[in-house]
């Protein structure tokens, strides 16, 4: 008897309330949204935080890289690589062997500015994820990163979201 509420509930429910696409964007957009409060507070924009954040800890990348890892539209990452470069956080290094890729890297005034900045990130990570313990948090991580590979394959270059708000 159990089951039969359970798939009369599920067929009730509005189609978004169990639509996986519609529960990350929501997941993502309330929980993001927490933590970039915290960021404008500290001085940054979505996108800058994004991209100072994928910069830490790696090495140099290419601006489609940047684009892709950080959820940005590469003409926006091209226009804050500008204003970040004027800042101090970030330089532009030539590729070795292709002169048509340029690389981006973070200086070392630009991993100051954001490290405290990724010790609120982790804290608040950490906030979001504890009612679900340990094990559950990282069977959730390796299943996200499972569907980003799967489905990476099917984007486009430079064809990433731009759901940020770089205007402050």
């Amino acid at each position: 008897m159990g089951n039969n509420r359970t798939m009369t509930a599920r067929n009730n429910d509005r189609f978004v309330e169990d639509y996986l696409p519609a529960l990350l964007a929501q997941a993502s957009q309330l929980i993001s949204g927490e933590f970039h409060r915290i960021a404008r507070d500290k001085g940054f924009s979505v996108s800058e935080w994004r991209m100072l954040a994928s910069l830490a800890g790696s090495p140099p990348m290419s601006i489609s890289h940047l684009a892709e890892l950080s959820v940005t539209k590469q003409p926006t990452v091209t226009r804050l690589i500008d204003r970040m470069e004027e800042r101090g956080h970030v330089q532009r290094l030539a590729h070795d062997t292709d002169r048509r890729v340029t690389l981006v890297a973070i200086t070392p005034q630009g991993l100051r500015s954001v490290s405290g900045l990724i010790k609120l990130a982790r804290e608040h990570e950490r906030r979001v994820l504890e009612p679900f313990g340990l094990e559950r948090a990282a069977e959730l991580k390796a299943t996200l990163k499972k569907m980003i590979a799967l489905h990476a394959r099917d984007e486009a270059p430079g064809g990433a979201a731009d759901d940020s708000d770089d205007d402050r």
